[in-house]
């Protein structure tokens, strides 16, 4: 099956070798993306505003790709305190809605200054 990777408008372009998102048959995976702005800079504002700009990320991902939010199957996210998890969940409720996706959160070490990283799986409608 072929694949096709995008780089979205007010996307961070990657400086490591991956591609933000890939198109791969009716199916579209995001990467990990974090709250970095579109010049690549960390947001302020703590886990509200960076989950916020990561889901924005993810967003603009997906509609690069032809779908959106409630094309959504599946959502990963990374906190770097799960401490941060019911700030994280508040702002995440305003992205999705039910059937909400499945969703595993995870605590993990992430990069100096980010406190979440949020990735999805999502079908393309045919």
């Amino acid at each position: 099956m072929s694949k096709r990777a995008i780089q979205p408008d007010g996307v961070a372009t990657p400086k490591a070798p991956y591609s933000p998102v890939v198109v791969s048959g009716d199916h579209v995976y995001t990467a990990g993306q974090v709250a970095f702005d579109a010049s690549g800079a960390v947001v302020s504002g703590g886990i509200d505003a960076q989950t916020r700009r990561a889901l924005d990320n993810v967003q603009a991902c997906l509609e690069a790709a032809g779908c959106g939010l409630d094309d959504v199957v599946k959502v990963n996210a990374f906190l770097a305190d799960l401490g941060d998890f019911e700030g994280y969940n508040a702002a995440y409720r305003d992205y999705f809605t039910a059937p909400f996706p499945a969703r595993t959160t995870v605590q993990a070490g992430l990069p100096p200054g980010l406190l979440v990283e949020i990735e999805a799986v999502a079908r393309l409608q045919t």
